[in-house]
């Protein structure tokens, strides 16, 4: 019997029983479609993030200071400053980056969700983008050297901040942020859909002015950006080594956007073979339920495979036959776990890409090898699973079958 007769054959062993052959698919189609989800999802969630640390720039360094109040150490602006100016071949630019908690007004209204950042003149890059987020200036223009030097009371907003608190209209208007008058003297362009929330709804301040609204003169959190991406290591190398020198043992970490982006990559991908890992429990489970099936299909057809070795057919042609049974219905059960895992995945994104900020081109698309992977996975355990009944009946004595009742 070839391959062709006995495919023919397992179809219309599957068909007999239709409800039993799905049932007996359920654990292989749930598997592969769990599988399908989170490679999806997983992978749509590196391309964005891929995207954000794109913006940002692969010359991006940034420094954070842990302050734990048990330290009489500090490092200022200034400090930070002279390392620019001392070696310009290979830090570029430098801004702190302050944030400041507290309410924001303008008129009557009030926005809760607004983000309010403190940064330097350096933060616009020489691409006209902001170190985080790549936004550019399409209104106005960003804060000066005069602003931040004299701590001139002056900001640049969001897109969605203009629509909603000046209907279109902010430059040279007033928004209160806790309780102090800032002028609108520049609009970032949209970037976020214009979300509350969003990348769209930030407002950029001198950092003297956050500093001040915050109570300190320090900042914890800093950005520089190397002269080339191919310099940065060596920039933060000169940054370590001057943070040293002021803090000694005291916890501080410096970071390039290239290590940022493989310690993410390195997190998801962690947690990708995790998530994998427990759905490939459920393949497992659908491969157990084809063994059994298979060992009572084996029962039920014994008179059958009695009569087939009476006629001449070998141990081989019998184990084959099952073999290829057990094969087909894993395979289609893969394959209706992959419609099933591509459509949800589908549904998943776009809920993903509505609910969170940020994400409005997120698309969790199945790649062609983890379809490909899925598949194979799904007919091997379908195959592996199905052996043991395969061998059973093909050693089964033709005369003791023939006498089974």
């Amino acid at each position: 019997m070839n391959f062709s007769q006995s495919f023919r054959l397992a179809i219309k062993s599957l068909m007999t029983s239709k409800m039993r052959a799905l049932l007996t698919m359920l654990g292989i189609i749930i598997g592969v479609a769990a599988v399908i989800i989170i490679t999806s999802l997983g992978n749509g969630m590196e391309v964005m993030m891929n995207e954000q640390f794109e913006k940002l720039g692969a010359n991006l360094i940034q420094v954070q200071i842990m302050d734990y109040g048990t330290s009489s150490r500090s490092v200022s602006p200034d400090d930070m400053k002279e390392l620019v100016e001392k070696y310009p071949q290979y830090l570029s630019g430098f801004t702190p980056y302050v944030s400041v908690q507290g309410v924001v007004r303008q008129g009557g209204d009030e926005f809760e969700r607004t983000s309010v950042y403190g940064v330097g003149q350096s933060f616009l890059n020489e691409r006209g983008e902001t170190m985080s987020g790549g936004q550019s200036v399409t209104k106005g223009r960003f804060l000066t050297y005069v602003d931040v030097e004299y701590a001139q009371s002056v900001c640049v907003i969001g897109s969605y901040l203009e629509k909603t608190a000046f209907q279109g209209n902010a430059l040279d208007q007033t928004i209160t942020i806790k309780g102090v008058p800032f002028k609108v003297v520049g609009v970032l362009k949209e970037s976020a859909g214009s979300e509350e929330g969003s990348a769209d709804d930030q407002i950029y301040i001198p950092y003297t002015n956050a500093l001040r609204l915050n109570g300190t003169s320090n900042a914890s959190l800093y950005l520089f950006t190397s002269a080339t991406k191919d310099l940065a290591s060596i920039g933060k190398g000169l940054i370590e080594t001057r943070l040293y020198q002021i803090f000694q043992d005291d916890p501080y970490f410096v970071m390039t956007s290239a290590e940022m982006m493989d310690a993410m990559n390195t997190m998801l991908n962690t947690l990708m073979i995790v998530l994998v890992a427990i759905a490939a429990i459920s393949l497992l489970v659908g491969g157990i339920g084809i063994m059994n099936i298979m060992l009572v299909s084996v029962t039920e057809r014994t008179r059958e495979i009695g009569i087939r070795k009476s006629l001449g057919a070998k141990g081989k042609d019998i184990r084959g036959q099952f073999i290829i049974e057990a094969g087909t219905t894993s395979a289609i059960g893969g394959i209706l776990g992959i419609g099933l895992g591509v459509a949800l995945a589908g549904v998943v994104g776009k809920l993903i890409a509505s609910l969170m900020s940020g994400a409005e081109g997120y698309s969790a698309v199945p790649t062609v090898g983890s379809v490909a992977i899925a598949f194979g996975v799904s007919v091997a355990i379908g195959i592996l699973f199905g052996y043991l009944p395969a061998n059973k009946a093909a050693k089964l004595n033709p005369i003791d079958a023939l006498r089974y009742d």
